[in-house]
């Protein structure tokens, strides 16, 4: 088990993939696209396999942001419900990506402030 803690955190580097490459409700992608993207960016652990960031996916899913079109073993194919928008959170400082219709409440785990 490796003791690597990426700068940003991994569900708010996935949620700022999709928006930058992946905005767009008519536009399927996949959890291997965005994967190979993550680990082209390099903040996250070298050891880690597709199956590592399952549940992240999930939780993508689980929020309502992205719906899981489609499973082929360990690759999801995805949807976009609505386009993503960038917005500031004032109580930690971070950009965070949420869909138009999300709750408005940071994605950080040690913010969750209202914005």
């Amino acid at each position: 088990m490796s003791n690597f803690t990426p700068t940003t955190p991994i569900a708010l580097q996935i949620r700022k993939i999709i928006f930058e490459k992946f905005n767009d409700v008519d536009v399927n992608f996949t959890n291997d696209d965005v994967f190979e993207i993550l680990k082209e960016n390099g903040d996250f652990d070298p050891s880690w396999i597709i199956d590592d960031t399952e549940s992240f996916f999930n939780d993508l899913c689980s929020s309502g942001l992205v719906r899981n079109i489609g499973q082929n073993f360990t690759t999801m194919y995805l949807k976009l419900f609505d386009p993503i928008e960038k917005v500031h959170c004032n109580a930690c400082g971070h950009d965070i990506y949420l869909g138009s219709s999300e709750e408005r409440i940071c994605i950080i785990p040690s913010c969750n402030s209202s914005i």
